[in-house]
């Protein structure tokens, strides 16, 4: 799981139901090989991750999740101020910085927010995204093994991302191994109360897919997108008045 499909999630809270179209999305012309893929993560996920997750959250203290889950979000502040300047946006990167450098010292290496508080709200920004922002097409949806939902041109973007983690530059292969670790787990057990959502849909590789691909479109567009209100794309419907409300946006951003 990746923050990708953290941030994807989001909009499941809308309480909706995908349904079958009957004809293909031009927006998958790999489904075949996505569907494939979609169905061995969700096997590794229910054999392995998911217990994990759910372990993790069960013994954890939510002060302590809610430290690892800063220290995390901090690192990934790196990658939104180079990602910042890539595209223009000044006042955005030195307000980045600054949070970057407020948390990391005032917040005990990240472990603490104090820059939310302090009105340095957190924004998310990355390498797909600067490509989209100059003009760089989406291409087809993949369904990655292992790193689940992502496009051509994000899975691209992938290579110069993980350059911007200082964990990727630790020495010991173990430490950087367990660090990696607890930050997958970490992020999947902040994804759990949305899978009794996610279960509800007819189809649940085309209610994520639909899901990243428009949460994505917000991102790269800084949410300048035709439809504002995000109404549901092809393949999806409205809730009916059997579906339960909708729910508060609980997905974790990566992000404190």
């Amino acid at each position: 799981m990746q923050k990708a499909l953290a941030l994807a999630l989001a909009l499941l809270c809308a309480g909706c139901a995908t349904v079958p179209s009957g004809k293909p999305d031009p927006r998958d012309p790999w489904e075949r090989f996505n569907r494939t893929s979609f169905a061995v993560n969700d096997a590794l996920d229910r054999a392995a991750l998911k217990p994990v997750a759910k372990a993790y959250k069960k013994v954890t203290p939510r002060f302590m999740r809610t430290g690892i889950n800063n220290f995390f979000s901090n690192l990934d502040n790196i990658s939104t101020v180079i990602n910042d300047v890539l595209q223009g946006k000044g006042k955005q990167a030195g307000r980045d910085s600054a949070r970057f450098l407020m948390n990391s010292t005032l917040g005990l290496g990240g472990l603490f927010d104090p820059a939310t508080a302090a009105g340095l709200e957190k924004n998310d920004e990355d390498f797909g995204q600067t490509l989209g922002k100059w003009g760089v097409k989406s291409g087809p949806y993949l369904m990655l093994p292992v790193l689940g939902p992502s496009t051509l041109r994000d899975s691209i973007a992938r290579f110069p991302e993980q350059y911007t983690n200082p964990v990727q530059y630790l020495e010991d292969d173990s430490t950087r191994f367990i660090i990696t670790g607890i930050g997958v787990i970490d992020m999947r057990a902040g994804l759990l109360d949305l899978d009794a959502q996610i279960e509800k849909s007819y189809d649940k590789y085309a209610f994520i897919r639909n899901a990243w691909l428009q949460r994505r479109e917000y991102q790269v567009t800084d949410g300048n997108v035709e439809d504002a209100s995000l109404e549901l794309e092809e393949g999806m419907e409205e809730p009916t008045e059997t579906m339960p409300d909708a729910a508060p946006a609980t997905a974790p951003p990566p992000g404190g």
